[in-house]
Parts: structure tokens; C-alpha cells; sequence
């Protein structure tokens, strides 16, 4: 597809890809996160600030609670910005496990088609040749040992 025609879309090739989506979902993460680390500096210097504004007539608390709205604001950015860098982490991961899905389900598919075959036409059972001597010894009635604490006894 030419890059000029208008209704190509760049993110199209990456979302076709699990490799380069998840590539493009890190970057995106990574931007967040600096992003984080700017807005996590400013909440605590924000709060800081806020605090020490005291008022005329204040109480030793009112600052504090004056303060409190804006740095519960801020405090749930922060939190949405956490969960949208772990949904990002689970996007990328679901992609990959969505192809992985696709190639399995071809051959489960195919297996399943095999399973119904095979009870649709069971092989007939023919009459086997007389058993060599050996085995008829061995077969005389008694089976082998049925568990592991069975290996060294003899059957009767």
C-alpha cells in the first residue's frame, strides 16, 4: 500500500503485528511513565505548598484541610495513569496471546477433523495371525503389575 494514499493508516501495519504492537504499546508506556514521574513530583511539591498556606485565624489543620481536595485530584491522575500503564502491559500481552490463539486453533481444527474421521470410519479389527509361542506364555491369564509399588512382585 503507498504511504500517500490517504486511507493508509501508520498504526494499521502495527496493529498487525503483535511484535511491533507491543513495541508501540512500550513506547507509549514509557512516555506515560515519565509522565508519571513529572506529575507524582508535582503532586508532592503541590502538597507541600499547599500546606504551608496558612490563613489569618487558621487552625493548625485548616491548611491541611483546604489542601486535601487538590491533592485527592491529583492523587487519582496518578492512580489512572497506573492502571492505564498496567492496561497497556495487558493489551500488549492479549495481542500476543490472540495470535498465538489463531495459529492453535487452525491445528486444533485439523485434529479435531482427524478424531471425527476416525470415529466415523473406525478400522476394522482383523483376526491376528497365530501368536508366537512366547506370548501365549505370557498370557496365561494373569496381568502385570498394575502400579509402580507393584513392579517388584510376581503375579501369582
Amino acid at each position: 500500500m503507498n504511504s500517500n494514499d490517504p486511507s493508509h493508516s501508520p498504526l494499521r501495519d502495527v496493529a498487525q503485528s503483535p511484535e511491533a504492537t507491543a513495541r508501540y504499546l512500550a513506547d507509549v508506556q514509557r512516555v506515560l511513565l515519565d509522565i508519571g514521574k513529572n506529575l507524582e513530583t508535582l503532586a508532592h511539591e503541590t502538597r507541600v505548598h499547599l500546606r504551608d498556606t496558612h490563613v489569618e485565624g487558621d487552625r493548625w489543620y485548616h491548611a491541611r484541610l483546604r489542601a486535601m481536595p487538590v491533592e485527592k485530584a491529583l492523587g487519582n491522575v496518578l492512580k489512572n495513569l497506573n492502571n492505564l500503564t498496567e492496561g497497556l502491559e495487558k493489551s500488549a500481552y492479549k495481542r500476543r496471546a490472540h495470535d498465538e490463539a489463531v495459529v492453535n486453533t487452525v491445528k486444533d481444527r485439523k485434529e479435531k477433523e482427524i478424531e471425527r474421521r476416525r470415529k466415523k470410519n473406525p478400522p476394522t479389527l482383523q483376526a491376528a495371525p497365530n501368536p508366537p509361542q512366547g506370548a501365549q506364555n505370557q498370557n496365561s491369564g494373569y496381568s502385570g503389575p498394575t502400579s509402580i509399588y507393584d513392579l517388584g512382585r510376581e503375579s501369582a
